[in-house]
Formats: structure tokens, C-alpha cells, sequence
């Protein structure tokens, strides 16, 4: 068993000239043709013990190819997806069982002088216990010649600049625009949990380079359903494979230190474009007066919009930030609403041959749900059902930058909001009231924040009241009386994030991430130099993310695969050991320098 363990740790990287000739052998463990009948539990994979083609065979045959692999032991196939051929052909290859050996075959013929890749990470696991076999890859050609080039790189999410997992990464040597939406590629691959990967035995010419999440497994990119990446410029291969070269090893992925050693020589981003076509995508009745309008593209160009029976000045309508979502109300109390709703909108459609053409679509705005719901009410009355209701958010930690943060359900028609008052108690319990200023979100028409014009003080309390009936909303309900309370954060075991910041020569968008880079906890939109405070952290692990706005308009902007345009750059403030993690520890100070020219200059 100790020379077992030798073979499964070394072997995975040396030819085993022996056995097999330029065959990599993976993990072992003892033979188990039987059940176990005690002792310690297997935990070793599986190990390649025959190999038909063997490595790097050449001239093999295109018709009714097959590939043979027999293991130690019996084995079962976990993931028949990760069976991988490249250049993949129109159907994925099919598999077959005989004894401990797997039979891979093609329903189609393979091409002529052409080099091929069989790749088995992720698909291979032994019978009794399910230890995977960590993966091979197997070189053959049906030509006179192996391709020797590689290619390596990393595909990552643009916006958390996280790692992706099962990316099919393709080389085209057809350098049209075109290529990646018509046919499959030339060699491709899938990326691995550190979102790496490796396109070996490629030619030596050419190239350009994309990754697709393909949706549909066509190996084809549908720009309707799958996400994109790609680098701007075509290039030719420079590394060579060889037996040694760690970039072709497999690795257990929780070996860090080995898979981040591996030289990555393009860095693609990941993201979705924008839909090409442009059409109403779906609408809905959601209350009396109350409906949307959703679009299938961004930047829904309209040129105007009307309902049947409805004046124009009692339409409100709104659309979300990207424009593909439009919101309509109706201020008209005074006359009862038929059951659906005829609304009709001149926008630009795309038209059978994918240009912009102005059309008028009638929109009929009509659900039985609704209108049972509404028939219900009428029955069944419920006081938030015949109130202004509005939903106020004031949080201890995030009161200094986003003060009182109102939300109403519905358009208001009327609002006092200078008949609120703003009271600070101080620790001895007396009140003084304070100034305050109201914006309404430009964004979107419900929302307003009330901020105060004092500097909040430690040890204050701050107490907002909303008398009755100073709101009233499209439906003609006034709000109830509220009040809100809130205090500044008095535990010192929080911590103050100070991060001054130079090279500032646009906009940029700063956030405050979790360690897990999935939520934001603080934003700031800045334009200049200037230093940001990110009071009352707990103590634990955030990150810095940083995402260039050069258009100003705070949204991150998609690219486009045919316009070679990249997403907008987003960068992670990165330590001096390369984590993207910065961890703030209890009652401290922490101040970080970030110089945004320098961090965006590649």
C-alpha cells in the first residue's frame, strides 16, 4: 500500500514508458473487483491500465473510430458531458461499458489530417466507493502529424472577476466576426474550478479566441441565451506542450499552490451582451390601475404611448434604469377601468431583417387573476388595501450616507413631505429638531430619500415622524402616521475603513463587497480625487470593488461581440500577496491608498 500511495501522488506527472509509452497514469489503489471485506475504506481513484490508440498515435482511422481505456478496477461514468472531444463534432461522443474498460465511439466520421483531444476530467468514478478519477487526456491523429502548439488562460466573471467553472473555451481559425455564431471551433475545451484552462495539441497558426456558457451543448455561441467572452486581437500560439509542462498536469483542484502556479496567457471576461432584436417580450395587468410593459432589448426607443379612454395627462409612466421595462399607472379615479386595458405604443421593432423600423403594437392589458383579486377586494377590504403605502428604511450603519430612505407602492399625487419633522435626542433625552433635505430617485418616481443636514452624532437618537394624511398616491388613499427611530452604532468593537483615493480622471463606481464578492454593502459614484469612509464594520473579510464608469451614467455597461467592445473595466483592490480580500478586524482604523490611474492602467 505505501507503494500505492508513492504511485498516486507522483505518477499523475511522468510517462509511464513501460506500460503505455507517453500515457500519464493517474491516482491508484488496490483492485476491487470485489466487495470489500473490511479494513480501511478506498479512497484512492482509479488507474489507467490499457490505452487503445495509444498516446500520440497518428493515422487513425476516420471511420468508426473508437477509444478503448481500461482501469484497475470497475467504473462508472458520473458526468457523460465531461467526456469532451476536440474540435467537437455536431453529436458528443457516446460511451459503452466492457468490464473495467470504456469504450468511447463517435456517431460520425472523424476529420481527415486532423489532430484530437479526449478529455475525461469530471467523468470517471470508481464503483464502490465514487472516488473520481481526477482526469487524462488523450493526444491522437488521423493524420500524418500531432499539433504541438498550447494555449492557456482563465475565464472570469466581469463584475466579481470571480472564476467560471464549465466554460467551453474555442480557437477559431476562421477570423471572421462571424465564425462563433455559424460553426464550431477548431479545438475547445472546458475551464476548471479555478476557471483555467488549457487548449492543447493546437496548430501552429492563427487563432481567435472566445468563451461561451454553452446553454444548448452545440459548441456554437447563441447570443439570445448564452454569456460571451473574448479577447480583442487575433494571436498565435507561443508555449509548446511538453510531458512536463504543469500548465497540461491534473491537479486536485484544492491544490492551490500548483493551480495557481499555472502560467495563464489570456484573460477572458465574461458577460452578457445586449439581445440584438428589439420586441415587446411579455405584459401584464397588476392592479386596477396598475400594469408593465417588458421589452426583449435595453434603450426601448419610444416615441409615444396612449391607452383607449385614457387622457394622456392621467398616464404615468416610468421606465426602469436600462429601459426594458416600462411601468404604466393611470390618475384617473374619477372614471371606472374596464377589465383589460388597450394600450397602444409607437417604438422602434426589429423588423424580419433585423433592422429598426417604427411600429405601432396594440397591447392588450387583461388577467383573470387580477381582476378575480380585484373583485375580491371589493369584499374584502384590508386597510393596507385603501392606504398610501410606504415603506420607510433607516439603518444605524448606512444612516450617515443614505439617510431615511422612502418607498412608496404607488405614484404619489400629492406629498407634504415639509410636514415631516426631524427630531435628534440627545443623551440627556432632550429634543431639538433638525433641518433636512428631500431628492426624489431619478431612477425611479416612488422612491425619495430624506437627508439630514447636521452631522449625526454617536450617543444621539434620531427620531422621524410622518403625520397622517400628508401623502396621497395615484389611487387616491392617504398614507397613516409612522415614525422611525434610529441611532448611530455605539459598539467599539466596530471598525472605520478610511480609503483615500487619487488618479480619479472620470467616474468610477466604488463598492464595499463581502468576502464572497455577492453583495454590496456600501456604493459610491466619484468623479474626482477624494477620500471615502466606510464606518461601523463588523469585524470579517470585505473587498474593494472598483468599476469604471466612463459614460457617468452609474450602470455597468455590457460589451458587444461584433462591435469588439469589451464590458466597462471593473478591478478589485488587490493586496501585496494578490488577494482580492481585505480583512478589517475588530475596534481598528484601517486606511488604503488606491491609485485608480495606476490600478486601470493595463
Amino acid at each position: 500500500m505505501n507503494f500505492k500511495k508513492l504511485v498516486s501522488k507522483y505518477l499523475p506527472a511522468v510517462p509511464v514508458a513501460l506500460v503505455l509509452g507517453q500515457m500519464f497514469f493517474s491516482p491508484s489503489c488496490a483492485n476491487t473487483t470485489q466487495a470489500p471485506t473490511g479494513g480501511k475504506k478506498d479512497t484512492i481513484p482509479p488507474v489507467i491500465v490499457g490505452l487503445s490508440p495509444l498516446p500520440g498515435a497518428v493515422n487513425v482511422p476516420t471511420h468508426k473510430a473508437q477509444i478503448r481505456i481500461t482501469f484497475d478496477e470497475y467504473v462508472q461514468v458520473k458526468d457523460a458531458k465531461s467526456i469532451y472531444l476536440s474540435p467537437p463534432q455536431e453529436k458528443t461522443p457516446k460511451y459503452k461499458m466492457s468490464g473495467k474498460t470504456l469504450i468511447v465511439y463517435f456517431e460520425e466520421d472523424l476529420d481527415p489530417d486532423k489532430t484530437y483531444t479526449l478529455d475525461l476530467t469530471n467523468a470517471i468514478a470508481d464503483n464502490n466507493e465514487g472516488n473520481m478519477y481526477p482526469g487524462y487526456t488523450l493526444t491522437f491523429s488521423t493524420g500524418e502529424n500531432i499539433d504541438s502548439m498550447v494555449v492557456t488562460g482563465t475565464v472570469r466573471d466581469c463584475n466579481t472577476l470571480q472564476p467560471i467553472k464549465g466554460a467551453t473555451v474555442m480557437l477559431y481559425k476562421d477570423l471572421a466576426d462571424s465564425a462563433v455564431f455559424l460553426h464550431r471551433p477548431d479545438a475547445a475545451v472546458k475551464t476548471d474550478e479555478w476557471g483555467f484552462f488549457s487548449l492543447r495539441n493546437v496548430a501552429d497558426t492563427l487563432y481567435r479566441l472566445y468563451a461561451v456558457m454553452d446553454e444548448g451543448s452545440n459548441n456554437i455561441y447563441d447570443p439570445d441565451n448564452d454569456k460571451v467572452a473574448f479577447i480583442d486581437t487575433v494571436f498565435r500560439p507561443t508555449m509548446v506542450v511538453s510531458d512536463t509542462l504543469p500548465e497540461l498536469l491534473k491537479y486536485d483542484m484544492k491544490d492551490t499552490a500548483n493551480c495557481m502556479a499555472r502560467r495563464s496567457e489570456h484573460e477572458l471576461y465574461m458577460f452578457r451582451e445586449k439581445p440584438s432584436k428589439q420586441l415587446i417580450v411579455n405584459k401584464e395587468r397588476v392592479g386596477i390601475r396598475t400594469a408593465y410593459i417588458t421589452f426583449m432589448a435595453p434603450n426601448a426607443q419610444i416615441d409615444s404611448i396612449w391607452v383607449r379612454n385614457v387622457p394622456s395627462n392621467k398616464l404615468i409612466l416610468q421606465f426602469n434604469p436600462q429601459r426594458d421595462s416600462l411601468e404604466i399607472w393611470i390618475n384617473d379615479r374619477a372614471r371606472r377601468q374596464p377589465d383589460t386595458l388597450h394600450a397602444f405604443v409607437d417604438y422602434l421593432k426589429t423588423d424580419t431583417l433585423g433592422k429598426l423600423v417604427p411600429f405601432t403594437e396594440h397591447v392588450r392589458l387583461a388577467n383573470g387573476e387580477v381582476i378575480s383579486q380585484m373583485r375580491n377586494m371589493r369584499r374584502n377590504v384590508k386597510h393596507e388595501d385603501t392606504t398610501c403605502v410606504v415603506k420607510i428604511t433607516a439603518e444605524s450603519e448606512r444612516v450617515e450616507q443614505y439617510g431615511f430612505e422612502f418607498e412608496f407602492k404607488y405614484p404619489l399625487i400629492y406629498e407634504s413631505f415639509d410636514s415631516l419633522s426631524l427630531i435628534s435626542i440627545n443623551p440627556r433625552q432632550q429634543e431639538e429638531a433638525m433641518k433636512f433635505k428631500v431628492t426624489r430617485d431619478s431612477t425611479n418616481l416612488r422612491k425619495y430619500t430624506l437627508m439630514p443636514e447636521d452631522k449625526l452624532m454617536t450617543g444621539y437618537e434620531y427620531k422621524l415622524k410622518v403625520p397622517w394624511r400628508k401623502f396621497r398616491d395615484v389611487n387616491g388613499f392617504y398614507n397613516d402616521s409612522s415614525e422611525v427611530k434610529v441611532s448611530l452604532p455605539k459598539d467599539d468593537k466596530l471598525s472605520l475603513l478610511t480609503v483615500p483615493l487619487t488618479g480619479v480622471h472620470h467616474t468610477y463606481i466604488v463598492d464595499l463587497l463581502n468576502e464572497k464578492r455577492d453583495r454590496v454593502l456600501r456604493s459610491y459614484n466619484i468623479n474626482s480625487d477624494c477620500t471615502l469612509n466606510f464606518p461601523y464594520l463588523k469585524a470579517g473579510k470585505y473587498s474593494i470593488r472598483i468599476t469604471e464608469d466612463k459614460n457617468g451614467n452609474g450602470l455597468v455597461e455590457t460589451g458587444s461581440l461584433l462591435e469588439h467592445r469589451q464590458p466597462e473595466k471593473v478591478k478589485f483592490y488587490t493586496l501585496r500577496d494578490g488577494s482580492y480580500v481585505l480583512e478589517v478586524l475588530e475596534a481598528t482604523e484601517l486606511e488604503q491608498n488606491i491609485d485608480i490611474a495606476k490600478l486601470f492602467e493595463d
